[in-house]
């Protein structure tokens, strides 16, 4: 046999048996040559035996979901991109996860803030917001229903007692404002604006506090005072006295000669009396704490006021007049209609024998009292309340 025979189908010494090698490429390649590019040079190079290492370059990356998966152990090296697959869905996932994240940033953001908001207004309301009288339904006959606006309009009406050297005179209030402002008479805290007087507001509740004058209007009998310590009161809610018609019913709350809570009822009886009355404290204080009015076409001096009064301690106005029972005490308290609305503030009342030289102790409601309209009180309220003087 030939050697050239035996190198071609025989194993070769140097291979010691460890198993068939691949021929030497022939002189002319095995397969024709493609028409578009030379056949490799060496065909079997790529080819792996388990029996052999591997050689030539690195292994290639691992597929997308197996570098993701690697990942987070950074097995791979710091050089290594991921296949854009790879990286296209892993910008996707970031995407997805920032979109969430914000969010639930932003519904945090809102919930602090909504939750902030609700705080604040629940603080406000345990320190300064109120309860409003709330409304009052008039009888099927158009009357006032005077139970339902007693119970409604109550709890905006307090007591005012006026402590002096010369002695205690007691009034009506209506309550303004939660944290404790409060409209009365002029001549009620009289004695506390120019006397020295101390104040005190007694609640419907039994309550108490202290008072200081806020604003007052002598000219028209008014005045706004302040009880301390206090909030979350009862307002009263004021009406239009100039839509009030005479003939319309109308309820009076007040604290007449200490009897604190009476209710009485009644009509308006007539629109627009002109009433003057005294509102300094020696005058008040003869009354029983109550004015007297000098009335148009009066016989003789039966009202409160004395020649010797100076005209800076008198009030005129155009009253709204009730048969609605009043007497001393009710001074500053509310003149309400079926709505259960402050349409006035009750200021005054005739008497035959009431005079400054009489006293009070012939005085009593006759069917004819007095109200400031509370239309004319709201174009100066706002500037009493201010703490101005007029």
């Amino acid at each position: 046999m030939s050697d050239q025979h035996r190198s071609t189908h025989e194993p070769h010494p140097q291979d010691g048996g460890a198993g068939w090698l691949p021929p030497q490429p022939p002189a002319a390649p095995a397969y024709p040559p493609h028409p578009s590019a030379p056949y490799p040079a060496d065909p079997y190079r790529e080819a792996a035996y388990p029996a052999l290492p591997p050689a030539g370059p690195d292994p290639a990356p691992l597929p997308a979901t197996f570098a993701l998966a690697a990942e987070p152990g950074a097995a791979a090296g710091a050089d290594q991109q991921p296949p854009a697959g790879h990286r296209a869905r892993r910008g996707l996932l970031r995407g997805r996860l920032a979109l969430v994240t914000a969010v639930a940033a932003i519904a945090a953001l809102v919930g602090g803030v909504t939750g902030g908001a609700l705080a604040d207004d629940r603080t406000g309301s345990t320190s300064a917001s109120s309860t409003l009288v709330r409304p009052v339904s008039a009888n099927a006959d158009g009357s006032a229903n005077v139970s339902a606006i007693a119970a409604a309009v109550s709890p905006a009406v307090v007591q005012i007692t006026v402590k002096t050297s010369g002695g205690t005179a007691t009034g009506t209030g209506v309550v303004l404002t939660a944290d404790g402002q409060i409209l009365t008479n002029y001549h009620v805290v009289s004695g506390a604006v120019s006397g020295g007087g101390q104040l005190t507001v007694a609640f419907q509740d039994g309550s108490t506090a202290s008072a200081s004058v806020t604003g007052t209007n002598k000219s028209l009998d008014t005045a706004v005072i302040t009880a301390s310590g206090v909030s979350g009161l009862t307002t009263a809610v004021l009406g239009d006295s100039d839509s009030t018609a005479v003939g319309d019913s109308v309820v009076a709350i007040g604290n007449p000669e200490g009897l604190t809570g009476t209710v009485t009822s009644g009509i308006v009886s007539a629109k627009d009396r002109q009433v003057s009355v005294q509102v300094d404290e020696s005058t008040t204080s003869n009354n029983g704490g109550f004015g007297f009015p000098n009335l148009p076409g009066q016989r003789g001096s039966s009202g409160s006021g004395s020649s010797g009064s100076s005209s800076s301690d008198t009030a005129t106005y155009q009253a709204l007049q009730t048969d609605a029972a009043l007497n001393p005490g009710n001074s500053g308290g509310p003149l309400i209609n079926s709505a259960g609305q402050v349409i006035g503030l009750n200021s005054a009342m005739y008497s035959a024998s009431g005079s400054s030289s009489t006293g009070s102790s012939d005085a009593g409601s006759v069917g004819l009292g007095f109200a400031i309209p509370i239309n004319s009180v709201k174009q100066v309220l706002s500037q009493m309340q201010a703490g101005k003087t007029l």
